[in-house]
């Protein structure tokens, strides 16, 4: 029985019709989120290969009954040692670690408060929330100090920004975070998916960038980004981890990750610290030369998208077609990853600019 036919049918007429692909390899892939290019390092797979060869590969059962491993640890500990944290909890996906944050920790009585571009993980994270949620203008500080101005009425305050913001690219402002960093009643969450890898003397994101205390933060991180594998991770205190141990839905029923997506991320983030002079020149070569603070470079564009998608395709390049209700404006999202020749990321970039 058709019945969602006619609803499909104003998706396509409004444009907003979506369909999986298979990319062919043959194309230049400036649409990953594999930044650095860690996904197809041999040597990356070849260490976690040989370190679970005769254990367990794959997923066991949620990590409070018996999928919690040594190997979960292992990284959990890593974790916090190269960020500064007192503890760390790895999830399944970065979505279930903004839904396990916001449905947790805010409760009535509780305010949560996102900038207006925060990813969907979050939002949906705040409806299962019972506190009082508001949105601040997009990297304005004056408007967040303003819907912050009864805040004293509230038990908890939860802010969340994005290290670097998924869709526009741009960083979170300095200012906020050290406006947030005095506000004692405040927990500043930070969505670091974007900005692990990316920025920072140490690359681990806008906590190391920022030199953000970590005593009042809680960082979100995933494993499909910057270190090419998959899964997540929060940082925060103790106080915080054992909490969303005990009452985060994502945390408590899901199937813990699995170990090699545990290992094959903890020597992805051993590779970026002992190639990190590397990493660091290349990154920067990338943002001068598109003038960005990350690795996203986007353009709005409000001809015919699909025509420049496929001149784009045809040309034999894969970039991110992005439209609403995702953004205002239809855009080409490009990610500048470091595994792509630089002569490549100069004609893709002339073909966008026309």
């Amino acid at each position: 029985m058709p019945v969602y036919k006619d609803e499909l049918q104003v998706l396509k007429q409004k444009n907003r019709f979506r369909q999986r692909k298979i990319v062919q390899d043959s194309k230049r892939d400036f649409a990953s989120n594999d930044y650095l290019g860690l996904a197809n390092k041999v040597e990356i797979l070849d260490k976690t290969y040989n370190t679970l060869r005769g254990e367990s590969y794959g997923s066991k059962a949620s990590m409070l009954i018996s999928g919690y491993t040594p190997y979960h640890q292992m990284l959990e500990e890593y974790l916090c040692e190269v960020n500064n944290y007192q503890a760390g909890i790895i999830v399944g996906s970065g979505f279930l670690a903004n839904l396990s944050v916001f449905e947790a920790l805010a409760r009535k009585k509780d305010l949560i408060v996102l900038d207006e571009e925060y990813h969907a993980s979050g939002r949906v994270g705040t409806k299962l929330s019972q506190a009082e949620v508001r949105y601040f203008k997009h990297n304005d500080l004056e408007d967040l100090i303003y819907k912050l101005q009864d805040s004293i009425h509230f038990k908890r305050v939860l802010v969340g920004v994005e290290g670097i913001y998924s869709m526009s690219g741009d960083i979170v402002k300095k200012e906020i975070l050290d406006y947030l960093a005095v506000k004692k009643k405040v927990i500043t969450v930070i969505d670091e998916a974007h900005s692990m890898g990316v920025v920072g003397d140490n690359l681990m994101g806008v906590v190391d960038l920022y030199k953000v205390p970590t005593i009042n933060t809680i960082k979100i991180g995933t494993f499909s980004k910057a270190l090419g594998s998959y899964g997540a991770y929060i940082l925060a205190s103790k106080e915080i981890i054992s909490f969303l141990e005990n009452r985060a839905k994502g945390i408590i029923y899901t199937t813990a990750l699995s170990n090699f997506d545990t290992m094959q991320a903890y020597f992805a983030l051993k590779y970026i610290k002992e190639n990190l002079e590397y990493f660091q020149q290349e990154i920067k070569k990338r943002q001068n030369f598109l003038k960005i603070d990350g690795l996203i470079y986007k353009k709005e564009i409000k001809d015919d998208i699909i025509q420049l998608e496929k001149k784009i395709s045809d040309a034999g390049f894969h970039v991110g077609l992005i439209r609403p209700p995702t953004v205002k404006t239809p855009m080409i999202r490009l990610t500048a990853r470091i595994c792509e020749d630089f002569e490549a990321l100069e004609k893709l970039k002339g073909l966008i600019d026309g």
